[in-house]
C-alpha cells in the first residue's frame, strides 16, 4: 500500500533510466528523493540487449520499480537482427511491463533510417503479437511513427517525450495511444507542446522524467531525477488551469491502466 503524504500525490514516473551509470553513486538516495516527492512508481525502458540483465536485477532489487526490454533507435550500432529472437524469449520469460525503448530517431546523424526502420517494425509486429504495450520514441520521426502505428490495429502504448503537432496528438489519441510529458514542457519557449498539453484528453496524459536526461527548466546542465516530476506537474497543472491533485491522480490512474501497475490507495 502507498501512503505519501497529502501533500506529495501518488505519481508515475513512465519513462526512467534508472540503470544509467549516472546514477550508480548514490542510486538508493535518488530513489528516497523520488519516494518523498510521491514518485511511488517508476518505469524503467531498455535501450539494447546487453543492458536487459541490468534492468532485471535492478527492477528486482526495490519496490516499485518495473521494467521494459527493448531496442532502441540510437544504439543501432549494438543490435543484431539475433537480438530480436533474444527479446522475444525476455519477453516471454522475464517479469515486464512494455516493449521498450523502441521507434526512430532522424535527428542524430549516422543513424541508418533503413536499418531503423527494420527494428521498429519488427518490435511493433512483436508487442502486437505478444499483448504487451509499446514504449516510442520519435525525434524528427513523429509522422512516420503516427503512420506506423496506425497500421497496427490494436497496438496500444506511449509516445514518450511527445514533440509533434497538435494534429499528431489528436491522431495519436484516437488511435489510444498516450503522450508522454516531461521536462520540456516546463520550458517557456516550448509553446507548440505547451498548447498540446493544455488541450491534451487527461486520459491520455502520461508524466515522466527520462532521467538522466531532459532536465527542467532551470535545471540546465543538472543531472535530471525522478523527484523533478513534481515541478513538472506543476507546470501542467497550471497549464490546464487544474490541480496538481487532480492531474496526478489522472495520470497515475492513466499509467496503472497502460503499464498494468498495482493501484495505489
Amino acid at each position: 500500500m502507498l501512503n505519501p503524504c497529502p501533500s506529495a500525490p501518488v505519481l508515475v514516473d513512465t519513462h526512467v533510466h534508472l540503470d544509467d551509470p549516472g546514477f550508480d553513486a548514490d542510486r538508493a538516495d535518488v530513489l528516497a528523493r523520488a519516494r518523498d516527492a510521491g514518485v511511488h512508481m517508476l518505469v524503467v525502458p531498455g535501450i539494447d540487449a546487453s543492458g536487459w540483465p541490468r534492468i532485471r536485477d535492478l527492477c528486482a532489487s526495490h519496490a516499485g520499480l518495473f521494467p521494459c526490454y527493448g531496442l532502441h533507435p540510437l544504439f543501432l550500432d549494438h543490435h543484431r537482427p539475433s537480438h530480436l529472437d533474444a527479446l522475444r524469449h525476455w519477453l516471454t520469460h522475464e517479469a515486464t511491463v512494455a516493449l521498450g525503448e523502441i521507434g526512430l530517431d532522424f535527428y542524430v546523424r549516422g543513424l541508418d533510417p533503413q536499418a531503423q526502420r527494420r527494428y521498429f517494425e519488427a518490435q511493433l509486429d512483436m508487442a502486437l503479437e505478444l499483448s504487451l504495450p509499446v514504449i516510442v520514441h520519435a525525434r524528427r520521426a513523429v509522422e512516420e511513427v503516427v503512420l506506423a502505428l496506425r497500421d497496427r490495429p490494436g497496438l496500444h502504448g506511449v509516445v514518450h517525450s511527445f514533440a509533434g503537432s497538435e494534429q499528431q496528438a489528436e491522431r495519436l489519441c484516437e488511435m489510444g495511444f498516450y503522450l508522454g510529458i516531461g521536462g520540456p514542457v516546463t520550458y517557456a519557449r516550448a509553446r507548440r507542446l505547451r498548447r498540446v498539453v493544455a488541450s491534451l484528453p487527461i486520459d491520455r496524459l502520461l508524466l515522466e522524467t527520462d532521467a538522466p536526461d531532459q532536465p527542467n527548466a532551470g535545471r540546465q546542465g543538472v543531472r535530471n531525477e525522478p523527484a523533478y516530476m513534481r515541478e513538472t506537474l506543476r507546470v501542467i497543472a497550471e497549464l490546464r488551469g487544474e490541480s496538481p491533485a487532480s492531474v496526478a491522480a489522472a495520470t497515475t490512474a492513466n499509467a496503472c491502466r497502460l503499464f498494468g501497475l498495482p493501484i495505489p490507495h
